[in-house]
């Protein structure tokens, strides 16, 4: 959907922690490589956060291939900053009205707020 945020998240169950890695498998080796955050999320590996990378565990017989440094937070893209600065202009339109609402006043998961200055 353009204009929304889409910020990774963890693929672990349960965990809503940011992505700061990416997990794949080498089933023909027996290996399991954690790495820096992949550029875009694929279907077959897995985005984890940075304590589940640094505690991931395999199976017997499987290796571990681990990153070396940190694991940092990839850096906003303009995509995600003009996508920002589009909801904040929306939010700061003046006269609402013209945007569909619920009939207690809210929108989604945003709820509107009535001008003090209206008052």
């Amino acid at each position: 959907m353009p204009g929304v945020l889409t910020a990774r998240r963890c693929s672990r169950t349960g965990c809503a922690n940011p992505a700061v890695a990416t997990l794949t498998y080498a089933y023909s080796d027996s290996t399991a490589v954690v790495g820096p955050l992949a550029t875009h999320a694929e279907p077959h590996s897995y985005d984890l956060c940075e304590q589940h990378a640094l505690r991931l565990t395999v199976p017997k017989g499987w290796e571990v291939v681990r990153h070396e440094g940190e694991f940092t937070p990839p850096e906003p893209s303009a995509d995600d900053l003009t996508a920002l600065a589009e909801a904040v202009r929306e939010a700061g339109r003046p006269g609402g009205q013209d945007v569909p609402t619920g009939g207690n006043g809210r929108r989604g998961h945003l709820r509107v707020l009535p001008d003090p200055l209206d008052e």
